[in-house]
């Protein structure tokens, strides 16, 4: 009885072990694909906004309630027109004032001069006249300035681009009504993370896109790195100089891809084909494990360097347990049209 369970026992060894050989013999069904050529690019992806390349805030030196508005924003205005007024009645009256103070001190002035011609009065008392003639008109010159403050005016030609302010409301000193678009074209500010920072260079190449024009591409190139980062954010702030700004308007959000390699026939595998550094490729039947020299690596496709010729055929998806030298059966490849 006991050895007609060994027999059983040894039957069924015998079957495991028949089942692991036929297991490990037989061919591993995979799909393979060929390396394609194609642009291989590494870039630093950063947002940013498009901005005037000059902006000027035009404000009043002096304090006053807002009397007139000559234009509004998107207006084009040019150097020396007026925009708007603030209140200068008072200003205009201390104007009067003073205008009528310069005119007696020029009359006593004159008085004084032909006294002395007459020898009547001393030469000091003709100094002393001359002296008050040009205190009076020094103020009048003043308060006339400050009269002038109150009237806003284009400090070159470009744009309006903003207005802050309503005919009756009062603006105090300094505060902007206008802010003006100038003396340059539009470029885009981005934001760059601190630990790509080191790798952005003055008149690297940039590609934006905007969302509010979904299919355009811009082409521009980094004109300035600030040198000081925020701490906060962990950010530097990059301008990029645009080719052509067209159809882009100030505030807009882009996305700037900063090129820092960019090859045009480049050798590329699917990026699931790479396994710990190697491709395994299919040759004679059977599965080769090849290690490679990664480039530029990409979501979907990843640059070689070398290690695969153009023609060799690749695992596009190699499962975990593959092993060198095994058989192998390739897939038929489904080319039928998806619905």
């Amino acid at each position: 009885m006991r050895g007609k369970w060994t027999l059983v026992l040894v039957i069924g060894v015998l079957m495991v072990a028949g089942a692991w050989l036929w297991w490990r013999q037989a061919p591993v069904a995979v799909t393979v694909v060929h390396p394609t050529r194609g642009p291989a690019v590494e870039a630093i992806y950063a947002t940013g906004s498009v901005e005037p390349g000059v902006m000027l805030p035009i404000a009043s030196r002096a304090a006053g309630n807002l009397v007139e508005l000559n234009v509004d924003e998107g207006d084009q205005v040019v150097k020396g027109q007026t925009l708007a007024r603030l209140d200068d009645t008072d200003l205009t009256n201390t104007v009067q004032e003073l205008d009528a103070r310069a005119r007696l001190a020029r009359l006593n002035l004159q008085r004084m001069q032909e006294l002395v011609q007459r020898k009547v009065v001393a030469t000091i008392d003709l100094d002393q006249a001359r002296a008050d003639l040009d205190a009076a008109e020094a103020v009048l010159r003043r308060a006339k300035a400050q009269r002038g403050f109150m009237t806003l005016t284009a400090p070159a030609d470009g744009l309006i681009i903003r207005r802050d302010g309503e005919v009756g409301q009062f603006i105090p000193a300094g505060q902007a009504v206008f802010f003006l678009s100038c003396c340059a074209p539009l470029r885009v500010t981005a934001d760059v993370d601190e630990e790509d920072i080191p790798r952005v260079r003055v008149g690297q190449k940039v590609v934006l896109h905007a969302d509010a024009l979904p299919g355009q591409v811009f082409d521009g190139t980094v004109s300035q790195i600030t040198p000081k980062g925020d701490p906060v954010a962990r950010t530097f702030r990059v301008r990029i100089r645009l080719a052509d700004p067209a159809g882009l308007r100030i505030g807009m959000t882009v996305d700037a891809n900063l090129i820092l390699i960019e090859r045009s026939n480049a050798l590329l595998v699917p990026s699931t084909a790479l396994q710990k550094g190697a491709l395994w490729l299919v040759a004679d039947g059977q599965l080769h494990r090849q290690p490679v020299h990664i480039g530029v690596a990409g979501a979907k496709l990843t640059e070689i360097l070398d290690g695969v010729s153009p023609d060799a055929q690749v695992v596009a998806m190699p499962a975990e347990d593959l092993r060198d030298g095994a058989a192998v059966r390739i897939r038929p490849t489904d080319t039928r049209p998806q619905p």
